[in-house]
């Protein structure tokens, strides 16, 4: 019992918690709702008990005297709910407007493309590419675009307000304003697939300082690998399936139709938050991908183990 009612605790706190103003404007339009739908069920429960209790039969076993209406409590049932509704009206508006604010004639600060099953994450302004983690700076309100290179996915990170869908063919547009430090976990939350479980997204929302740092680490270029079994892979990657999907700055491989490696040593997962990023699990991937990820677009190429151990060797150093 003990367990039950930390974890309805636990519950509670984590659905009324916010990192930015706009989960703050939700949580609290939906707490207002929620407390007034929890007023409702004890008036009514409360009147369906107290008629059981008063009217049963063992103490008025003859039928109830029947009345034709009453005008001053329909008047009453009609006007209380009109007056709920409008007063909801004018509260929900208020609480759109600061959520929806004006996006026309501005640049998209990120770019987000919703991929089966991963997030491809794009800085213009600073050339960056990423993949599955998305970091933002503190106290800075940014135009985010939303879209989709196949089906119909749903970006929502609940600690930092508003769902928004990813349509092809269509660009959505919300803000995203983390006004503390910290991982904020999300998930696609429109089904897309059978990985949609495992589309998980990670926002990390770090100060102005460090946000810049890691802009600046994310420009840099990889240089040659010079470790032999390094090269060994560096070489590999070229010449064997990986460039014609992956990209990596500073080498011939330049597609965009997977996730972009340039940096992926310094991610924190792998497979969009389905395993942690280590070479164990790196290996495991280029050994079988749909073993690991079923349904995944990448197909098992039959490496040999000298050539994973290489492109394990190689990828690990991309940091």
């Amino acid at each position: 019992m003990r367990e039950i009612l930390n974890w309805i605790s636990r519950l509670f706190t984590q659905m009324f918690t916010s990192a930015s103003q706009q989960a703050t404007e939700i949580n609290t339009l939906f707490f207002q709702f929620l407390i007034l739908a929890g007023i409702i069920v004890l008036i009514v429960a409360g009147l369906v008990i107290a008629s059981i209790i008063r009217f049963r039969n063992s103490r008025r076993p003859d039928e109830p005297s029947q009345r034709e209406g009453s005008t001053r409590a329909e008047f009453i049932w009609t006007m209380v709910p009109l007056l709920l509704l409008v007063g909801f009206f004018v509260i929900t508006v208020k609480g759109m407007k600061e959520i929806n604010r004006p996006y026309e004639h501005l640049k998209p600060d990120i770019i987000i493309i919703a991929h089966q099953w991963w997030w491809d994450m794009r800085y213009p302004q600073y050339n960056v590419i990423t993949a599955n983690e998305l970091h933002v700076p503190i106290d800075k309100n940014l135009l985010t675009q939303i879209e989709s290179a196949d089906v119909i996915h749903s970006w929502w990170v609940p600690d930092l307000g508003r769902k928004m869908d990813a349509i092809p063919g269509r660009l959505n547009y919300i803000w995203i304003d983390a006004d503390k430090p910290g991982e904020y976990h999300g998930q696609c939350s429109e089904y897309c697939g059978v990985e949609h479980a495992w589309m998980r997204i990670l926002v990390i929302a770090e100060s102005p300082s460090d946000f810049d740092k890691w802009i600046h680490e994310q420009q840099q270029v990889p240089p040659v690998p010079t470790d032999n079994l390094a090269h060994q892979g560096y070489v590999f990657f070229q010449h064997k399936p990986c460039g014609s999907c992956h990209t990596i700055a500073g080498t011939p491989a330049d597609a965009h139709m997977a996730p972009d490696l340039t940096h992926v040593a310094s991610r924190q997962t792998l497979l969009s938050g389905m395993v942690e990023n280590t070479k164990e699990n790196l290996t495991r991937w280029l050994e079988n991908p749909q073993k690991v990820k079923k349904g995944a677009n990448m197909p098992n190429f039959m490496l040999s183990k000298h050539e994973i151990q290489a492109l394990v060797t190689y990828l690990e150093g991309l940091k």
